[in-house]
């Protein structure tokens, strides 16, 4: 149990650090926010995992601080990446789609809101 609870542990930390590396890396705010959010919550998902691996009393606690873990995170890069959008922020040269101004254009007031 101890072993399997400390390579989730591990296994977690891993992701966490590299949802950091993925903030300094990428190029534009709406792939750090992806890159952050989704490495994030499989790390924090992972760590909680092994915590309850360690102390199984704790596993109804651990089990509701995954739930908002879940919830929380999309929802929120979700409202920055749209928040983000809406100010202009500039894209990274490489992006091909901005599905979002596309959508503007297609009702005919250009402005996503």
């Amino acid at each position: 149990m101890e072993l399997t609870g400390s390579i989730l542990v591990l296994t977690g930390a891993f992701f966490l650090f590299s949802a950091g590396l993925g903030l300094l890396r990428m190029p534009d705010t709406f792939t750090r926010i992806q890159a952050g959010t989704k490495a994030s919550t499989l790390g924090n998902i992972l760590v909680l995992a092994g915590l309850g691996f360690y102390h199984p009393d704790w596993a109804l606690k651990l089990l509701v601080v995954a739930y908002f873990v879940l919830m929380t995170n999309p929802l929120s890069s979700h409202a920055l990446s749209r928040a983000a959008h809406a100010i202009r922020t500039p894209m990274a040269p490489s992006t091909m789609v901005d599905a979002l101004r596309e959508e503007g254009d297609r009702q005919g007031n250009g402005d996503v809101s």
